[in-house]
């Protein structure tokens, strides 16, 4: 039995975790903006009553996390905004995220009780534009965003590169290991509808002008948490770790949509723009979408992101679930919490 602290752990890959760490008799000291108001889709965790304790933090206070980490054996830190139309980027994403990860890692450089850190990173870290004839690896990092495109995906590598630069000048006690998923999909523990499962229910819901030319590198939220806990467990573990399963084209998608039943009743695209001529019309209509939207569509559309994960494989032993399987069983949770109806 260690005790673990996880930051931001009323998140939806955080959730995961802790349910993980429980589920292996790990103590977790979890930290929230507000611990009086709790986390009751945690609480109520089997072994969460004797070792699962709630602290009060601020990414963007000093010394906030001292509390949270003190007598741990390691810390995961996967506390970060994530606003794809922020109207203050420098403000919303970029100063939370890398003041909180230095202001984590600074509270872990007060207990010597630390010795490991996993970092909660993103595929947004290794690139916001992939390129069809490149394979990413873990020795990619994304030099694209600027807070004017793709701030978010700023966010996350400058909070990153800011982990990585107080590693090498504060030469601590403890280690760091960086997980960098990609589109995370998966059954929630709570009836919060995160972002990217946000994607289905746009899908079903008519939101789509069409099928587009578009891929995603989806990876299910459990496999992301296991890999998080087995980057803290494993003493071998290093580096980075690119977090995705296969990468599946938008089309596919709407294929199993229809497959699982969802098509009878909801409004799948169909018409197809997953063309030339579409990815043209795509583009154009981008610059009257959000910001962020539009940043995201010219980046992505047309290209199919290609990565390695045989690191991930071979050092964390991670088998990823599969994709199809993931998709039928995130269809069938968002229907559950009522997100579809």
């Amino acid at each position: 039995m260690q005790t673990i602290c996880v930051t931001g752990v009323s998140g939806f890959i955080a959730s995961w975790i802790v349910k993980g760490l429980l589920d292996r008799s790990h103590r977790v000291r979890g930290t929230v903006r507000n611990a009086a108001k709790g986390a009751p889709h945690l609480q109520i965790l089997p072994g969460a009553d004797e070792r699962l304790e709630l602290v009060s933090a601020d990414l963007m206070r000093d010394g906030s996390f001292d509390a949270a980490v003190a007598g741990c054996d390691a810390v995961i830190h996967t506390a970060s905004p994530y606003i794809l139309d922020a109207k203050d980027p420098q403000h919303d994403l970029v100063d939370p995220a890398v003041m909180g990860t230095k202001t984590v890692l600074e509270s872990c450089l007060k207990a010597p009780s630390v010795k490991r850190v996993v970092l909660t990173s993103s595929m947004a870290a290794i690139t916001d534009e992939p390129e069809n004839d490149k394979v990413l690896t873990d020795a990619d990092w994304n030099t694209k965003s600027t807070l004017d495109r793709n701030p978010y995906y700023l966010s996350k590598t400058l909070a990153e590169r800011a982990a990585w630069q107080f590693i090498a000048a504060s030469k601590p006690a403890f280690d760091l290991v960086v997980v960098n998923p990609f589109f995370v999909i998966g059954p929630s523990l709570t009836a919060e509808l995160n972002t990217t499962n946000q994607i289905f229910v746009d899908m079903l819901k008519g939101t789509y002008p069409g099928i587009m030319n578009l891929s995603w590198g989806m990876v299910d939220v459990r496999d992301v948490a296991e890999s998080h806990i087995r980057a803290m467990e494993l003493p071998a573990a290093n580096g980075r770790y690119i977090c995705a399963n296969d990468a599946v084209p938008m089309r596919t998608v709407v294929e199993w949509l229809n497959e699982f039943g969802y098509g009878e009743e909801h409004k799948l695209p169909k018409l197809g723009m997953d063309c030339t001529i579409g990815d043209y019309l795509v583009k154009l209509s981008s610059y009257t979408q959000p910001k962020g939207v539009g940043d995201y569509l010219r980046t992505h559309i047309g290209k199919t992101p290609r990565y390695d994960t045989s690191k991930i494989r071979q050092e964390l032993g991670i088998q990823f679930r599969d994709v199809k399987q993931s998709v039928r069983e995130t269809l069938a949770d968002l229907e559950e919490w009522g997100h579809l109806s």
